[in-house]
């Protein structure tokens, strides 16, 4: 058995680390990458592919025929019964286990003291992490996402950054990290546009926070998720890879000002695999396996302006005919809006009458008096807005068509190919991917590898990843 720390290097195909590694010659990556063995992951996932979708198929080992979750905050009680998540197995199983921001790992869990760490993900309802001291990184956290969840906050939250300035050396923030902020929020002031690199700073600041829990706690399997290059590719794709599009929607300015993010977010990922590996290096009995659940390509898109959000939650649902009482707002993932309501039928009636543009409006019932409701029309200038047969504004329900200040659309998509490495120090491996791996096969190799029988609701393990 060797000890597991699962990097969640959400949606990052092959490509982009091969296109990173010869861009990057002196980097880690490239200067270790015969020391990886590498497959090429695909999803078993049928319709839409959503990192809300594929994580659990990881995670639990069934495709989403199966587990039905499709969204944040949805209820998993019963489907956490039948086909529970790798942390939830191992660690029911005496396998020290930790979870640092793995997607639906809210709440934390009634046992959370026989866990090494738990850190739930950045759409949970609330900051409550183990250990406590975490909880304070966490609150702002939470706050910083829900901020900048499509336009970065350009603000800067200096009540918030004093206290954990306070907390610093507790928490794990390194010296560099906090330079290294420092100078991006001077970049920041030369060319504002930078705001956007905000994204990849949580990861960053998170990475020092799970380092310094992985080196005093030492589970003997962890896991550590960030959506930094994912955030990236989708937005600025078509500026790295312009060659790619029939009808590029973005002109040569837009295209010199984006077309090195993605390579930035990658260099911060490589710094983080840096330091796992130099961890790993000195301590043998663990090896790291950075893995994406599915992967990105170029998607087709027109250029974005304007998305239409809800922006005031208690005014649209007192247009609705609710009461600021019957409702709570849950988080979730822009362009979606999740709820929970004291009364589903006369909720789902209202959504029924609502008519936005001409057309109907999206939902999904989550269980548990739940739902998830889907806006986001791009690029409408006079919407008309219907609830029932009264014509309203956007404004009279609580809704804008907020300006999309990099005017990036979706230019990269979800495809089920993904990503997995296993860094080998010892090793040496080819640089193709050695076969194709359905990532539902992932949970059962992980028990395996703590020798435990997988489930029999799990698929056979063709190929033996962990040798």
């Amino acid at each position: 058995m060797q000890k597991i720390i699962l990097f969640e290097l959400n949606e990052v195909p092959l490509r982009i680390m091969d296109y990173y590694r010869k861009m990057r010659p002196n980097s880690w990556i490239a200067r270790n990458f015969a020391h990886f063995r590498k497959y090429e992951t695909y999803s078993e996932n049928g319709g839409h592919l959503s990192p809300w979708n594929t994580w659990p198929t990881l995670h639990r080992g069934v495709s989403n025929h199966k587990h039905f979750i499709t969204d944040f905050n949805q209820d998993l009680n019963e489907v956490d019964r039948e086909f529970p998540p790798v942390w939830k197995i191992l660690s029911e199983n005496k396998v020290k286990t930790g979870v640092f921001g793995s997607l639906h790992s809210y709440p934390l869990p009634a046992n959370h003291e026989d866990y090494a760490f738990y850190v739930p993900d950045v759409f949970a309802a609330g900051s409550e992490c183990f250990p406590k001291s975490v909880e304070l990184f966490q609150d702002i956290n939470l706050k910083l996402s829900r901020k900048s969840a499509r336009n970065v906050d350009s603000s800067i939250p200096y009540k918030d950054a004093l206290t954990l300035l306070a907390k610093a050396p507790s928490l794990g923030f390194k010296f560099s990290t906090m330079l290294d902020v420092a100078k991006q929020l001077a970049d920041e002031k030369m060319d504002s546009w930078k705001t956007v690199r905000r994204r990849t700073y949580q990861t960053v600041i998170s990475f020092d926070v799970f380092m310094k829990l992985l080196k005093t706690e030492k589970p003997d399997f962890t896991t550590f998720f960030t959506n930094h290059v994912a955030s990236s590719q989708h937005r600025y794709w078509a500026a790295l890879f312009p060659d790619e599009y029939e009808n590029l929607a973005y002109d040569d300015e837009w295209i010199s000002t984006y077309n090195n993010e993605i390579l930035f977010t990658m260099d911060k990922t490589d710094q983080m695999l840096k330091q796992l590996g130099k961890f790993i290096d000195s301590h043998p009995e663990y090896q790291l396996v950075v893995t994406s659940s599915m992967g990105q390509d170029a998607n087709e898109c027109e250029l974005l302006e304007t998305q239409l959000y809800i922006v005031d939650h208690d005014k649209f649902f007192e247009t609705l005919g609710f009461s600021n009482s019957e409702f709570e707002f849950l988080p979730s993932m822009l362009p979606q809006f999740n709820y929970s309501v004291s009364n589903p039928e006369r909720f789902k009636a209202a959504l029924d009458s609502l008519v936005i543009d001409g057309g109907p409006v999206s939902y999904r019932e989550l269980g548990n008096d739940r739902f998830s409701v889907d806006m986001g029309q791009n690029n409408v200038k006079d919407t008309t807005v219907m609830v029932g047969d009264k014509k309203m504004t956007v404004e009279d329900l609580g809704m804008e068509n907020v300006i999309i200040e990099d005017k990036s659309n979706a230019t990269a998509y979800h495809v089920p190919e993904g990503s997995l490495y296993i860094y080998d120090p010892a090793g040496t491996h080819s640089e193709q991917a050695d076969t194709s791996v359905p990532t539902c096969e992932i949970l059962p190799n992980i028990m395996k590898n703590y020798g435990l029988k997988p489930s029999g609701y799990m698929a056979d393990t063709k190929t033996s990843i962990f040798n």
